[in-house]
Order: C-alpha cells, then sequence, then structure tokens
C-alpha cells in the first residue's frame, strides 16, 4: 500500500518517522498545511456564494487602503467591497 502525506486517517504509518525539535500536531508538512487549508478556505467561500476577484493596486492606494480599513474596524477584503456596492449601486 503506497503512503499518502496528506492521507490523514492512516496517521500511524507516520509513527516511525524521526522528527527534531517540537513535536507537530499534523503530521502534514506546513507547505501541505496551507494547501488544505486553502482548499477548505476555498469550499467554504463557494458554499457561502462568494467568488474570487486579484486585484494588483499601487503601494500607496494598498496603504490608504489598509488605514481606512483599520479606522472603520473592517477588513480590507470587506471595504473594497463596499467601496464598489457604493460604486454600483448596491
Amino acid at each position: 500500500m503506497a503512503k499518502e502525506a496528506t492521507d490523514r486517517i492512516t496517521i500511524d504509518l507516520f509513527a516511525s518517522e524521526k522528527r527534531r525539535g517540537r513535536p507537530r500536531s499534523s503530521p502534514l508538512s506546513r507547505e501541505q498545511q496551507l494547501k488544505v487549508n486553502k482548499r477548505n478556505q476555498i469550499q467554504r467561500d463557494r458554499a457561502k456564494g462568494l467568488k474570487r476577484i486579484e486585484l494588483k493596486v499601487s503601494q500607496d492606494l494598498y496603504d490608504a487602503l489598509n488605514e481606512k480599513a483599520l479606522a472603520s474596524n473592517i477588513s480590507r477584503s470587506q471595504l473594497i467591497e463596499c467601496i464598489l456596492q457604493e460604486q454600483f449601486g448596491g
């Protein structure tokens, strides 16, 4: 039987692997954990009916958005969504 690193059911297959340092709560590498978490986040967003938009902006605009979001006590994403909704009358 082949051993898959992302297999969470047969964790006992990883018991013989020696790891140095602080014990981890997950047998997956950090890179694999990030992939799993990103996949779960995408699934949660999809279930909520959210769509992803990538936006590239200048450093000045980025800083201004961060400051305004912090002052408004909301996330940058929520701030951008509010600005777009105001623009389109939503």
